[in-house]
């Protein structure tokens, strides 16, 4: 289940963040989370099931919504949480989401999967 993110979250946040290869540094995860806090066209969830095991943010701009951030704990990989994240929020936002240069080949592969 997609749960917004809320400043009572952004522990679990950043350790879910941190899961990804270049958000390794504190400063740089703070970073991260400051700018979906602060940007009005960024919007991160977080992923629920029996506990937050996943993080999913995404940008707006002129040429649609875009993936700019995604994590799964290692625990829970491949087991198709990335993919049921995506489909969720798509629905969620009644759109498809774009890949960016980070995540389009990710995306690609979680919808040819």
């Amino acid at each position: 289940m997609l749960v917004p993110y809320k400043q009572e979250y952004e522990k679990i946040a950043m350790g879910l963040l941190s899961f990804m290869p270049d958000e390794k540094k504190v400063k740089h995860l703070q970073q991260t989370i400051e700018q979906y806090k602060e940007l009005e066209n960024a919007h991160l969830y977080l992923w629920k099931e029996e506990s937050y095991i996943g993080v999913i943010g995404v940008e707006t701009c002129e040429e649609g919504i875009f993936l700019k951030d995604l994590s799964v704990n290692p625990s829970y990989r491949n087991e198709g949480i990335a993919t049921k994240m995506i489909d969720s929020l798509e629905e969620k936002l009644n759109v498809t989401l774009q890949g960016s240069k980070y995540t389009k080949e990710f995306l690609d592969k979680c919808r040819n999967d």
